[in-house]
């Protein structure tokens, strides 16, 4: 079936896979898009093992290495922005597109609320009532700063209150990269465990912060859901919701190809991951 731009999406589902390959497939498939014109991109994947990601304009200092070495946790430097997310017991998408494409035009708020209306539908079709925030909230942070999923941005998705899915977007003249943690089960607040604190007591303040402000699928529906099944309901979900068609593909041999050299020279190397 040929590819139809602006109505038929490729659609990719991943393996677990390493922090450094995870991002680096993400950035090949961005290049494609910019570079070739290629239709739309939908992925979902994984983490193994778990990888604490920071932003692209996060420092490294607030990531506590000793710490994540002893968890047996992998680090990486996301392309996107945003805080620190730990990628465990998650599903994880990314889309990456022309910026011509009527889901991505009109700039980063017009397109996170249609994206995000294709997030919504996803967790009402698991039985959530979660709602996207036009704006931010206004809440007081202090060393929370370095964590996602502490608050909410504009059109990110919420449940009583609470942040279930974190996002980021990145954008090039001809591209757009956007790409999302929704923690499925698992403990929400163990991304503390691994960030550098003054004291003991500050960390545990830090997870009851999170645990206030964030929560799982598991936690809310009162039952645990597999990603295969998550993946199922959210490659649906995205039909529906912006009328498209996923149509199952793999990387090209030039994207993979593009994933292998990036990871090398970028995601996997000291220059890039430890840069701020």
């Amino acid at each position: 079936m040929s590819l139809e731009h602006g109505k038929t999406w490729r659609y990719i589902y991943h393996p677990p896979a390493v922090g450094s390959w995870n991002m680096a497939v993400d950035e090949a498939l961005f290049e494609t898009a910019i570079k070739n014109h290629e239709p739309p991109t939908l992925r979902v994947f994984s983490w193994d093992p778990a990888c604490l990601s920071i932003g692209y304009a996060q420092s490294i200092t607030d990531v506590d290495f000793d710490l994540l070495n002893q968890y047996g946790f992998t680090f990486v430097r996301r392309p996107t922005g945003g805080r620190a997310i730990l990628h465990v017991d998650e599903l994880t998408y990314s889309i990456t597109a022309p910026v011509d494409d009527p889901i991505m035009a009109g700039g980063i708020l017009p397109s996170y609320q249609r994206i995000s209306s294709a997030l919504l539908a996803f967790l009402q079709n698991l039985g959530l009532s979660a709602e996207a925030n036009e704006k931010a909230s206004a809440l007081p942070l202090q060393k929370a700063e370095a964590i996602c999923f502490e608050v909410p941005s504009n059109y990110e998705i919420t449940i009583h209150g609470k942040k279930i899915i974190g996002s980021a977007q990145a954008r090039r003249k001809s591209g757009v990269l956007q790409h999302g943690s929704i923690p499925l089960f698992g403990d929400i607040g163990r991304i503390s465990d691994v960030l550098s604190y003054p004291t003991k007591a500050e960390r545990e303040t830090a997870r009851s912060r999170v645990l206030q402000r964030a929560t799982t699928v598991e936690h809310e529906i009162h039952q645990s859901v597999s990603l295969p099944a998550a993946a199922e309901i959210f490659r649906k979900s995205f039909e529906s919701s912006l009328n498209i068609d996923l149509i199952n593909s793999q990387l090209s041999t030039d994207e993979y190809q593009l994933a292998k050299d990036l990871q090398k020279s970028k995601y996997a190397h000291p220059d890039w991951n430890g840069r701020i």
